[in-house]
């Protein structure tokens, strides 16, 4: 736990001066004495209420989802985006859900004005495929981390991202 607080608190310090938002996983109370952008927290963690009154008003909350029922809890709450996956198969997760899959999108897109956040198996090509589909942005982990070049790779997909909201708008 210290460091996990300690990890977020430098994380913190360093990224918000310089306008990037930073988000603790799973732990309202680290994101919160961290001084962090927001926490965004999964099914098994505290309910969306719950871990918005430890982050208070002005802070981002989001909460994964992993079927309709679940989307539709979490948009009746007050979290900023709410956050769908697996959209294709993991390997980041032990025990992942089952896979949503992009129509999953396609029918929960028009249920929120809430930023989507698909999650789950993204490459570059399947996140210009998510966008178009409706979600607002992605969450990324071994794509990026597993990447020769994570920073490119970043960049990469900010790049892919922003040429297809237009697209996704038409």
């Amino acid at each position: 736990m210290r460091e996990l607080f300690e990890s977020s608190k430098r994380l913190s310090s360093l990224l918000i001066p310089r306008g990037v938002t930073f988000l603790v996983n799973d732990r309202a109370d680290v994101a919160s004495a961290a001084e962090a952008s927001g926490v965004h927290v999964g099914q098994e963690d505290l309910r969306a209420e719950a871990a918005r009154s430890v982050i208070g008003a002005g802070k981002l909350l989001g909460v994964s989802t992993h079927n309709l029922d679940q989307f539709r809890e979490a948009v009746d709450t007050s979290a900023d985006y709410v956050a769908v996956g697996p959209v294709f198969s993991t390997t980041t997760k032990a025990n992942p859900d089952a896979v949503v899959g992009i129509e999953f999108i396609r029918r929960v897109r028009g249920l929120t004005e809430k930023p989507i956040v698909a999650i789950g198996g993204i490459t570059p090509e399947r996140a210009v495929e998510v966008v178009r589909a409706g979600a607002d942005s992605v969450a990324v982990i071994s794509d990026i981390l597993l990447a020769p070049d994570p920073g490119q790779r970043a960049r990469q997909y900010i790049e892919l991202l922003e040429a297809a909201k237009p697209a996704a708008a038409v």
